[in-house]
């Protein structure tokens, strides 16, 4: 009982953070784009990390992410992909990669809790195909990294979905390598079909490691194959495991 308290309490903490952020960083949109962007990046990451950290000094969450540092230290341009197991991913790459974008969404544009601050960090919007494209692309050949979950939604064929093609032609157009990231978890929380206000069985285990890092691709085909078939090697049959432990 004491634990689903906690687990309320944690959702309502992290939606007044979500809130008031949003309200407080409204004035940055004056900021120009160079600036308001990583500082917001940054911002984010610290909210998400904060969040976490309170699961798992309650007891809720065992964390394993240190792998991810490492992402920090890259230079140039990169894509981090990653299998998508839940909608916690997010938080949990973005928590350890400072500064980083993302392809949002087009539903989040109007989003209370994520709208604002996605925008003033520059989120890309999947709203225009085509938009999504051109910007991803530029923001990458800039030196950015781009967080992609390749699988396009939630993954619901062990151990990843088929993979869209969207990652390897931005890596292609950037001339930037993509690197695997692979999610594992003890828990279907917030999975295809799981609201964020049903309560999982605690506690919740997520682990990130790093997989291969793929080339800049010359044939997008291939190089999706080749993330596919690095996903299939690097996964168990499938990404969420009950007796999953660290």
């Amino acid at each position: 009982m004491a634990q689903l308290l906690l687990f309320y309490l944690l959702l309502l903490w992290l939606g007044g953070m979500l809130l008031a952020g949003n309200l407080l960083c409204l004035p940055l949109v004056a900021m120009p784009a160079r600036l308001r962007q990583p500082l917001m990046q940054r911002l984010i990451s610290a909210v998400f990390r904060l969040f976490l950290s309170g699961c798992t000094a309650c007891g809720l969450m065992q964390l394993d992410l240190a792998a991810l540092d490492e992402l920090n230290a890259r230079r140039g341009g990169l894509l981090i992909v990653a299998n998508h197991p839940s909608m916690i991913d997010v938080f949990l790459i973005l928590s350890r990669v400072r500064e980083a974008l993302c392809l949002m969404k087009a539903d989040l544009v109007t989003n209370a809790f994520l709208a604002i601050g996605a925008l003033l960090a520059g989120y890309v919007s999947n709203s225009r195909p085509e938009h999504l494209i051109r910007a991803a692309t530029r923001a990458v050949r800039r030196g950015q990294r781009l967080l992609v979950f390749p699988e396009g939604t939630r993954t619901v064929e062990d151990p990843v979905n088929p993979l869209k093609p969207g990652a390897g032609l931005i890596a292609k157009l950037a001339h930037a390598p993509l690197q695997v990231v692979i999610l594992r978890t003890n828990s279907q929380y917030l999975c295809k079909g799981w609201p964020i206000w049903r309560a999982p069985r605690f506690p919740v285990v997520y682990q990130a490691r790093l997989g291969p890092c793929v080339p800049a691709p010359r044939h997008v085909g291939e190089t999706m194959a080749a993330l596919h078939e690095a996903f299939r090697q690097q996964l168990p049959t499938a990404s969420i495991d009950p007796d999953f432990k660290l």
